[in-house]
């Protein structure tokens, strides 16, 4: 019998592939805002239903998978299963070994097809293994704020090194780049992803009904006209809707990144096509920051008369640089822990020079940003990061506030053991309470899996707490700045840095022990992860409101000195949020209202009141 020996790429037959494009309950009740900037998108006494935003049947269908300039970049897009793997799964087909070491496939009727041999690659990854024998020099190193707490950016590390392997290397502030309306009023990656994001916002959008409708409401009246801000914050697709919000309400806008990770390049690329001057992009240089708010704050013809910040750097940095702008801005908002320690030890040094909103501090923020937020957002960058499995695992997280709660919370319901450190003996009792035994961190240092801090403070893990882990423990940080964990000791020529993946290090020491650093120490859900849009919706509402607040309070309202969001303003933010869960408050009868001596349309608690 004659064996006829065929070529499977003779006889595979590739079936065709079609790639398709895939294709508020009750009535808000008026509140009646004292405020005017907020009075004036509220609706007239006696007025219907608030605006509520487009539903979602009512957007473009999003584009499928296979679909756009996706399929097209993609080379892999569209691939199916070669015909010599699919043959293979065919029970009448016997194996044998090919005569030259390869595998064949042997069917019925004596023909035998010659089987694909497996290559086997060795993947690189570019500067895999690094050793850093000393400190690059620092810049735009900080004075002011010194003793406080550092940058977001002060580490002793090339931002360079996290960026993906496959993108190009030339710096953004290299390129020549100009968006489809010809402006080059931005800095950012790629001008060319922008299709990308601009679908990520809309994603975003459906889950900020706030933001939605407050741009509704804003239609008629431009609460912000005329305000020009300089913003600093991450840059995300929820960043994002609230830039376009801000816009919508008559603001002019310009924006950095408070975080040298957290910037979605597909998302600045957006943002900058619709013409908003951005000037950030993931994997930035300390250099690069420092730059990039420069070019926000430092343009011919453009004073900002209103501040954004998330941890404080840009409002630092115009004081450090440019004083006089302070002239003319009428206040800042602040939303971090650091940003505002920074804020309140400048008024108790008679340096804070206007108005400043701690929206950090507000209820809507603290309670709902920082706790339900890191509760889901720790396990995604733990996940990401490390593939790690959480049950049993001993967990050290250094803090007990609204971030540290979460993360515990979350960790617990995973199966971890998780040991609290606490400073503070009212969150100490809270962390025993809920079930947490409360250590020294050098009592379990040795034998956890996991250090988490959630502190804002320096040096909360120092290099002797680091010598004493025991090996591939995970080291991370939840709170703003980067200084809890002190990475700059982890930099000396006996520790050697070896790349595992994007924004993952080993260091390892001369005996081979090694632990695992997550994003050098920085902010881990956003800088390895995302954070929930829903819960971003609460505190970007309460920016926007609070920057309304600032911007139309009449002169002498607001006193040079740090302010909480009236409570007015939680409540209202609070609403605005409670029918994308078809909620219906009860309504106090005026008999109620009076035994209670409050007003039937709230505030309802007191400003001491905890919650």
């Amino acid at each position: 019998m004659s064996v006829q020996v065929v070529s499977a790429a003779a006889t595979a037959k590739v079936p065709e592939v079609e790639l398709k494009d895939l294709s508020p309950s009750e009535a808000e009740r008026q509140l009646g805002l004292s405020t005017a900037a907020v009075g004036a998108m509220v609706p007239p006494a006696g007025g219907g239903d608030p605006e509520a935003p487009a539903p979602a049947a009512e957007r473009p269908p999003a584009p499928g998978p296979g679909s756009g300039p996706m399929a097209a970049l993609s080379p892999a897009a569209g691939k199916v299963p070669q015909a010599s793997a699919m043959k293979r799964s065919d029970p009448h087909h016997q194996h044998q070994r090919h005569r030259d070491g390869g595998e064949a496939l042997v069917s019925p009727d004596g023909t035998v097809t010659e089987a694909p041999r497996t290559v086997k690659k060795q993947i690189q990854f570019a500067d895999q293994k690094q050793e850093f024998n000393k400190r690059p020099t620092k810049i735009g190193r900080r004075s002011l704020s010194r003793s406080i707490s550092q940058s977001s950016t002060d580490s002793y590390s090339s931002a360079a090194s996290y960026t993906d392997s496959s993108d190009d290397e030339t710096s953004p502030r290299d390129k020549q780049q100009k968006n489809s309306k010809g402006s080059s009023d931005f800095c950012v990656k790629n001008i060319k992803q922008a299709e990308f994001g601009r679908r990520e916002i809309e994603i975003a959008e459906q889950e900020m009904p706030a933001l939605m409708a407050l741009r509704k409401r804003a239609q008629g009246e431009k609460p912000l006209a005329g305000a020009k801000i300089v913003g600093c914050t991450h840059i995300t697709a929820q960043t994002a809707v609230l830039m376009e919000t801000l816009g919508a309400l008559g603001a002019q806008c310009r924006w950095a990144a408070c975080n040298i990770y957290s910037t979605l390049n597909e998302v600045a690329a957006a943002l900058a096509e619709s013409g908003f001057p951005v000037f950030a992009w993931k994997g930035e240089s300390e250099d690069d920051f420092w730059w990039c708010i420069d070019r926000c704050v430092n343009v011919e013809g453009w004073q900002p008369n209103m501040i954004l910040d998330d941890g404080g750097d840009l409002t630092h940095w115009i004081y450090k640089k440019y004083p006089n702008m302070f002239k003319k801005i009428k206040g800042i908002v602040e939303e971090s822990v650091t940003g505002v320690h920074r804020l309140y030890q400048l008024s108790k040094a008679g340096k804070l020079c206007v108005p400043a909103m701690n929206v950090n501090d507000s209820v809507t923020k603290q309670k709902f940003d920082n706790l339900y937020c890191c509760r889901e957002s720790i396990l995604d960058g733990l996940k990401r990061t490390t593939d790690m499995m959480f049950g049993g695992k001993q967990v050290v997280v250094c803090g007990y506030g609204e971030v540290g709660k979460g993360c515990c919370a979350a960790l617990k319901a995973m199966g971890s053991i998780v040991y609290v450190t606490e400073i503070d003996p009212i969150c100490a009792l809270q962390a025993c309470m809920d079930g947490f035994r409360l250590v020294k961190l050098n009592e379990v240092i040795r034998q956890v899996d996991i250090v988490i801090t959630c502190t804002g403070n320096k040096n909360v893990v120092t290099r002797e707490h680091l010598d004493r882990m025991k090996n591939s423990c995970i080291v991370c940080n939840m709170g703003h700045s980067n200084t809890e964990i002190d990475v700059a000791s982890l930099r000396t020529p006996e520790l050697t840095w070896e790349r595992v993946r994007s924004q993952v290090d080993h260091v390892i020491w001369p005996d081979g022990k090694r632990i695992v650093l997550l994003a050098e120490g920085r902010l881990l859900n956003l800088s390895c992860s995302t954070v929930p849009t829903f819960v971003l919706s609460i505190t970007a509402t309460t920016q926007a409101l609070a920057l309304i607040e600032l911007y139309n309070a009449p002169e002498g309202r607001y006193k040079q000195d740090v302010y909480l969001l009236p409570k007015k303003m939680d409540e209202y933010v609070a609403s605005l949020h409670l029918p994308t869960f078809d909620a219906h408050l009860t309504e106090l009868t005026d008999e109620q209202a009076k035994y209670l001596g409050l007003n039937k349309n709230g505030p309802f608690k007191p400003n001491y009141y905890r919650y």
